[in-house]
């Protein structure tokens, strides 16, 4: 795999340059209120440019249920998308936009919670360090 002298390859360029794009272009032009806030978290593009997984998640709505029909107006204008992204993107062939929920703005506090949680736990089931230090001086 080639790599630009910054270490990205290409596809990680255009991937990035399609977030960009296309974060401006849901904010200004997608006026559907089903959508809504709609943040683009990633894109992956495939090595040969065909497809682009574009990872949404949408304001005030935390499952995949609640965000499929954002997910099925964006899958409906992906062709006026895809188009208004060549226009800004100079590509020989734009990649096809396909659409998926991102949970993780959603799991990210949830496992972050479990994690302080479970560290809480473990500190009040170990003896502090006065307590260790207090043992060595009576030894």
């Amino acid at each position: 795999m080639k790599h630009s002298p910054r270490g990205f390859s290409r596809t990680d360029r255009i991937a990035d340059q399609i977030q960009k794009d296309l974060a401006l272009l849901l904010q200004r032009e997608l006026k559907d209120p089903r959508v809504g806030m709609t943040t683009v978290s990633s894109v992956k593009v495939s090595k040969d440019l065909s497809f682009a997984d574009v990872y949404v998640s949408f304001m005030g709505k935390d499952t995949l249920e609640e965000a499929s029909e954002g997910l099925e107006v964006l899958a409906s204008a992906a062709g006026f998308l895809r188009s208004s992204l060549a226009k800004s993107i100079k590509l020989r062939v734009m990649p096809k936009l396909r659409f998926h929920y991102d949970a993780t703005m959603v799991e990210a506090p949830r496992i972050s919670a479990l994690i302080d949680k479970a560290v809480k736990q473990d500190q009040s089931r170990q003896p502090s360090s006065d307590d260790d230090v207090d043992q060595l001086d009576k030894d």
